[in-house]
């Protein structure tokens, strides 16, 4: 067996700690999980997991990032190449109704800001952790409107999306789910903003038909009738 090299070792450690984070913060919540636990879930020692992440907080941010944009990634193989608007309504629709049912990466993103807010450590990796994602499912969306149509950018119907889908509140309750809001949202967008506006489409008007030209003679004939008519004189009145 080849032996890994120092950065192929290295990757393998930070993807099984990355790995170990995910199961021990899926547990025990972020703010039960310590380092020591998530350290000894992988197999490695304290020592191991601070000369790869300088704190909890950085690990749970990178597993946010990573699992973020495999999101995208997902939504995207789902479509293939597909863009057929009624069609990537439905999948983006059952895809948000599936990933709601697991409702730990939501409230994990809420328990990390929330403490970095208390500890004054949020900054902006804090502040752009889902730009990405929703900006990558948001342009994949912007295929149900025509070109300049859409009703916001990219990184705002991505966002729509995927706040119903991880927002929570859906998956603790009786009534609409996620999938259920994302279905009417996206039809509803789709529907004043992606067909083309009732009337919108431009009517053929046909061509007006030229003026037949009038024969020669009736050509000649005219001027001379208009002429006796100017001449000719005006009858007298009868007299009584």
């Amino acid at each position: 067996m080849q032996r890994l090299s120092r950065e192929e070792s290295r990757a393998l450690t930070r993807a099984k700690l990355l790995a170990s984070a995910r199961v021990v913060v899926a547990r025990e919540g972020y703010e039960n999980a310590s380092v020591d636990r998530i350290a000894e879930e992988a197999g490695f020692s304290k020592g191991a997991f601070y000369s790869n992440f300088n704190s909890k907080e950085e690990i749970v941010l990178e597993l946010l990032e990573t699992h973020s944009m495999q999101d995208v990634t997902e939504i995207a193989a789902l479509l293939g190449d597909s863009r057929e608007p009624l069609r990537t309504i439905e999948i983006v629709s059952n895809w948000a109704q599936n990933r709601s049912v697991d409702r730990s990466w939501g409230l994990l993103a809420l328990e990390l800001f929330r403490r970095a807010r208390r500890d004054q450590t949020f900054g902006e990796r804090h502040s752009n952790l889902f730009r990405g994602q929703w900006r990558g499912l948001g342009e994949i969306l912007l295929s149900l409107f025509p070109p300049g149509a859409a009703p916001a950018d990219a990184e705002a119907l991505g966002g729509v999306v995927l706040e119903l889908t991880y927002g929570g509140a859906s998956s603790f309750k009786a009534g609409p789910t996620a999938g259920d809001m994302v279905r009417m949202v996206l039809t509803s967008l789709y529907r004043a903003y992606g067909k083309p506006a009732r009337g919108a489409a431009a009517k053929k008007v046909a061509p007006a038909m030229p003026k037949k030209a009038a024969p020669a003679a009736v050509k000649r004939a005219a001027p001379a009738a208009r002429q006796r008519a100017h001449t000719a004189p005006a009858k007298k009145k009868a007299t009584a």
